[in-house]
């Protein structure tokens, strides 16, 4: 076991209700599950097999439900989630209002069409902008006050020349970045001739894609679609069918009336359910309202387990630790304590939406041990 886990592991938290703890933040959900997230697999072991080119490296499915993975926070409740996305439409139809909008909704920590979100720095590659114009367009949209967390660029290396390590250093400048959007795809290309390949569009995504599992975030690709209509409508974002495929998800913004201000805004994604908005273009400010949501988003049905983590675990006893034995007996569950275990390791990103409780597994010189926080209003929501 390294230092920096001894560390972590040496930490002391009572059992029970503990109210001189510390407030939890999201940073600190994410500290735990880096320092207590592991499998059976000891760190300091290096298995010989992998010294040889024949092995390939398996989890057995005991593995994969012994481990609790960090949850994926939304940053949109139910809209956008961290990872890499396409905004696609049809050229000069509202995609740069509306990634505008919701990047200053996040910037500014402001529900998005009755949605919560997290707040956080945002910076939005206008490369098809310049200064006067953003300035121009910030103050119709969202009056003269304006927000520090929002920031702006109209000039970048492009993604061959040097762009992965801008936006790796504005994330290490600005630690609580929620969303990076660039606008557009096209501008950061680069002039590779075999650009309009699928792998080159697979990569392109990949690369981001690394950036955003690696921290966290969001990215959003304003990119257009194609004038050829579709079965799937999906299919006419431009380019290969490597964009999407190598995607989180995307978003599809499109007009019946092109002069019209109603648009239908389709969601597709790894990590929510495909959705459909209907909106409305208000002129007088240039941004989004939302009508109607066509396809309301599935509930799990309640859970008498997790519900009962909740009834242990709460603002009023934010903290509790024991053993996966303890926990069992504690809430009655009747389960065998590893299955309960698995059953936590499972539902750590539900039991942190629902509930507000924050599952974090952790492993000492004195055994296995369960922590659950109570993180509402601190990451869960």
């Amino acid at each position: 076991m390294n230092e920096d886990k001894e560390k972590m592991t040496a930490e002391e938290v009572s059992v029970g209700a503990d109210t001189r703890q510390s407030p939890i933040t999201t940073a600190d959900i994410i500290a735990d599950y880096n320092g207590f997230c592991n499998t059976e697999e000891e760190e300091f072991f290096i298995d010989p097999r992998k010294l040889d080119p024949r092995y390939i490296e398996t989890v057995t499915m005991h593995g994969l439900l012994d481990t609790a993975f960090t949850p994926r926070i939304p940053i949109i409740e139910g809209l956008l989630y961290p990872g890499t996305y396409l905004m696609a439409g049809a050229p000069k139809i509202g995609k740069s209002f509306l990634v505008l909008q919701m990047g200053f909704a996040i910037a500014t920590g402001t529900p998005l069409w009755g949605m919560q979100l997290h707040q956080g720095s945002v910076l939005y590659l206008a490369l098809e902008d310049d200064p006067a114009r953003l300035q121009r367009r910030s103050s119709r949209m969202f009056g003269v006050e304006g927000t520090k967390n929002m920031h702006f660029a109209t000039k970048a290396k492009s993604l061959e020349n040097g762009l992965m390590q801008q936006l790796e250093g504005f994330i290490r400048e600005h630690s609580d970045t929620k969303l990076i959007i660039i606008d557009t795809l096209q501008k950061v290309r680069g002039d590779d001739g075999d650009k309009y390949s699928y792998a080159n569009d697979y990569q392109i995504i990949s690369n981001l894609k690394a950036l955003t599992d690696a921290n966290q975030i969001a990215v959003l690709i304003v990119h257009h679609t194609r004038k050829q209509d579709a079965e799937d409508k999906f299919d006419t974002i431009s380019g290969t069918t490597g964009l999407l495929g190598s995607a989180d998800g995307a978003f599809l913004l499109r007009k019946e009336k092109r002069t019209g201000p109603e648009a239908t805004l389709d969601v597709i994604g790894r990590d929510q359910q495909d959705q459909r908005f209907k909106l409305l273009f208000k002129q007088e400010n240039c941004t989004w309202d939302l009508t109607e949501i066509e396809t309301q988003l599935w509930r799990d049905p309640p859970d008498p387990t997790l519900d009962a983590i909740a009834a242990l675990v709460n603002a009023e006893s934010p903290i509790w630790e024991g053993t996966a034995t303890e926990l069992a007996q504690r809430i009655g569950s009747g389960m065998l304590p590893h299955h309960l275990s698995r059953k936590l390791n499972v539902n750590v990103a539900r039991l942190l939406a629902e509930h507000g409780v924050l599952y974090a597994p952790s492993r000492s010189h004195d055994g296995r041990r369960v922590r659950l926080y109570f993180a509402e209003g601190k990451g869960s929501r």
